[in-house]
């Protein structure tokens, strides 16, 4: 396991989430101050202040350029945002930040998972 890592849960994640990270710090948007702040304006803010940003928001990896900032992104798909439909990733996602390398992008879901 790497140090301690600071991972930010963006708005659309449930706030549940947190449990999959043991023994790492996990704010969430809310938590930092940040709520409906956009997500360049977020982004700049989570590297400053985050290892990893945990999100749902596919968007994001097509309108912003990822591999600029200096924060690993983990992308998961869940078919809704109730705790249950991620609580069956909860290791996959713990492993992805542990492992994801600024500018790095994970995807993660239930049938499979890639690195970009």
């Amino acid at each position: 396991m790497r140090d301690r890592l600071r991972i930010l849960l963006d708005e659309c994640v449930h706030a549940g989430v947190r449990g999959a990270f043991p023994g790492h710090s996990v704010r969430t948007v809310s938590q930092a101050g940040w709520r409906s702040t956009k997500d360049s304006p977020l982004l700049t803010l989570a590297e400053s202040n985050f290892d990893v940003l945990v999100t749902i928001d596919s968007r994001m990896e097509r309108e912003a350029r990822l591999a600029d900032y200096q924060l690993g992104f983990v992308i998961v798909w869940v078919p809704g945002n109730q705790l249950r439909h991620y609580e069956p990733l909860f290791e996959q996602m713990c492993k992805a930040a542990e492992s994801v390398k600024p500018g790095e992008i994970i995807h993660i879901n239930a049938t499979k998972n890639r690195r970009v």
